[in-house]
C-alpha cells in the first residue's frame, strides 16, 4: 500500500472513531490546551495537522528548521505560516505552549524533553520513546524533575481491538496469558513511498537507533508491557537481518524478538518486508485466545468445544480515542497516564526490551533481566 493511501486509511478510521462523545470530550477539557508542534520530519505529524478542529486543542506554533518542508505541510493543511519558527527555543518562548507534541527524529527527543521541561511545558513523542535506554533515563529523570508528564504516542493505541483484547484478558475469559504474539510492519518506508525527510533519518541507526526492530518492535514491546500490567521480563533473545541492504544498507529491515515472563512468552515480528500493512496481535490464554485483526476487528474462541466467533469492539470514549484528546485530557488534570500504554512507566520497560533486543541481536546472546 503506497503510503498516501496508508496515511488516508489512517485519517478515515480517526473519523470513524469519533462519536458525538467528542463534542462532550471539549467540554470536558473545557479550555483548549495550547499545543507547540516540534518538528515535521515524521510523517504521523499529519495525524495533528490534519486533525479536524473539536476544540479540545489548539496549534500555536510549529517549530521546524527546514523552511520549505514547514511551508509545504503548513500549506499542505491550510494552516497560517505566521505559526512557523526556525527552533524550539524561538517557538517555546513566543507561542508559550502548555504542551508539545514532538515529530522529530527519534534522537531529538531528549533534547526536546530538556528544552519543554526547563520551561514546565509537557510532552507527547512518536513512538518510541527514546533512541537508546541511556537517553530514555536521563528523559525520564529531566521529567520528573521538572514534574511534567512525558508520553509517548502508537498508533494502535487508539484501537479499540487493542482494548477490548486488554479486557478479555483481565476478565480471564481465555485464562491466564501463555501467548503473546505481536507483528507489525509494512513493505518497507521507501517502498510505501514515505517523504525523503522521513527515511533519511529513519534508515540511520544514530537518529533511529535501528531500522524494523525500533520502528516496529516498539509496538509489541508496547502492547506486552500493558497485557502483562507492566511486569519486566526475565529474558529477552532476538535476530535481526537485512534483506533489502541496497535500500537498508545501514540498519535492519527484519527482526524477531522472544520475551519471556515467569508464566508466558511473547514474540514480536517487526518488518519491513511484510506483502501488506499490518498491526495485529494474537493473545492465547490457557483456555481461549484473541486476536486483535485490526483497529476494530476481532476473532475469539473460548474453552472447547467452542468454535471461533467473530466481533467488533465497540468504539472508544473520545478522550481515549485520539492522541490529542488523551493528551489535553491527561494536561487539564482530568485524567491520569498511569500504567496506560503511553505511560512514562509502561515505555520505560519497552525501552529496556529494545535495549536488550539489540543487544541479544548483535552477540547471538539472551540478555536476562536482573530482578
Amino acid at each position: 500500500m503506497h503510503f498516501r493511501t496508508a496515511l488516508v486509511f489512517l485519517w478515515l478510521f480517526l473519523f470513524a472513531m469519533r462519536t458525538p462523545a467528542s463534542e462532550a470530550h471539549a467540554q470536558f477539557v473545557q479550555e483548549p490546551v495550547r499545543i507547540g508542534v516540534v518538528g515535521l520530519v515524521h510523517s504521523h505529524v499529519h495525524w495533528i495537522l490534519g486533525r479536524e478542529d473539536i476544540g479540545d486543542i489548539r496549534i500555536v506554533g510549529i517549530a521546524e528548521p527546514n523552511r520549505e518542508l514547514a511551508e509545504r505541510f503548513v500549506d499542505r493543511h491550510g494552516l497560517d505560516r505566521g505559526l512557523i519558527y526556525n527552533s524550539i527555543d524561538a517557538m517555546l518562548d513566543d507561542a508559550t505552549p502548555e504542551a508539545v507534541t514532538v515529530f522529530t527524529s527519534i534522537r531529538d527527543h531528549l533534547a526536546v524533553t530538556r528544552a519543554a521541561a526547563r520551561r514546565g511545558i509537557h510532552v507527547m513523542v512518536e513512538k518510541p520513546l527514546a533512541v537508546s535506554l541511556e537517553h530514555a533515563r536521563e528523559m525520564k529523570a529531566v521529567a520528573d524533575s521538572a514534574g511534567i508528564h512525558l508520553l509517548t504516542n502508537y498508533e494502535t493505541t487508539w484501537y479499540p481491538s487493542v482494548h477490548r483484547t486488554r479486557e478479555m484478558v483481565r476478565q480471564g475469559d481465555i485464562g491466564p496469558v501463555r501467548k503473546m504474539v505481536i507483528h507489525d510492519g509494512h513493505k518497507g518506508p521507501i517502498e510505501i513511498g514515505v517523504n525523503k525527510e522521513f527515511w533519511e533519518w529513519l534508515t540511520d541507526p544514530e537518529e533511529n537507533g535501528g531500522g524494523a526492530i525500533i520502528d516496529f518492535g516498539c509496538y509489541g514491546a508496547n502492547l506486552m508491557t500493558w497485557l502483562m500490567e507492566g511486569v519486566r521480563p526475565l529474558s529477552v533473545t532476538a535476530v535481526m537481518q537485512t534483506f533489502k541492504p541496497d535500500l537498508y544498507s545501514r540498519v535492519d529491515d527484519e527482526a524477531t524478538i522472544v520475551v519471556t515472563y515467569p508464566e508466558a512468552q511473547g514474540i514480536i515480528q517487526a518488518s519491513w518486508n511484510w506483502p501488506f500493512n499490518r498491526k495485529d496481535m494474537e493473545v492465547y490464554g490457557q483456555t481461549g485466545y484473541v486476536h486483535a485483526d485490526n483497529a476494530t476487528q476481532l476473532r475469539i474462541r473460548l474453552a472447547e468445544p467452542a468454535a471461533e466467533s467473530h466481533m467488533t469492539a465497540d468504539a472508544l470514549p473520545a478522550h481515549l480515542a485520539d492522541p490529542f484528546a488523551y493528551f489535553a485530557s491527561v494536561v487539564r488534570g482530568a485524567m491520569s497516564p498511569e500504567q496506560s500504554l503511553s505511560s512514562l512507566s509502561v515505555n520505560m520497560v519497552v525501552m529496556e526490551i529494545l535495549d536488550a533486543a539489540i543487544r541479544s541481536a548483535k552477540t547471538g546472546r539472551t540478555i536476562q533481566f536482573s530482578p
